[in-house]
């Protein structure tokens, strides 16, 4: 793996650890504003809308646990590849699932930052 891939897939660790304990702050750090967000639902986010759903209790992560992580180091761009097991309350309803995940980071202004998302529900 390229220097970059290993750089960004601890980044990502912190930001899925963010999610969990609500660290809104590291979140802002990590996101970029353009992102777009696909749940293994379709649901379609932005960084606002995303955090936001966490601040108000809508959607609640109490873990995302990655695994089998593989990194693509594009130069500016990295693509992960892997698993996450999910524990989040939505709406009200407690869900527990595992994902395949496609994450792409862009270094930009020096810092890398989660630009897209995209999970399918395991089966």
């Amino acid at each position: 793996m390229a220097g970059n891939g290993q750089t960004v897939i601890d980044l990502d660790r912190k930001r899925m650890q963010a999610m969990a304990s609500k660290d809104v702050a590291t979140l802002e750090s990590l996101i970029a504003d353009d992102l777009i967000y696909t749940h293994s639902s379709a649901r379609l986010d932005t960084k606002r809308s995303l955090i936001d759903n966490m601040t108000s209790g809508s959607t609640v992560y109490s873990a995302v646990e990655p695994s089998d992580v593989k990194a693509q180091d594009l130069g500016d761009t990295v693509v992960l590849t892997g698993v996450a097991q999910i524990k989040v309350t939505a709406n009200g309803n407690p869900l527990a699932f595992g994902v395949r995940f496609t994450d792409v980071y862009a270094k930009r202004d020096g810092r890398w930052q989660m630009v897209t998302w995209q999970s399918t529900k395991l089966p």
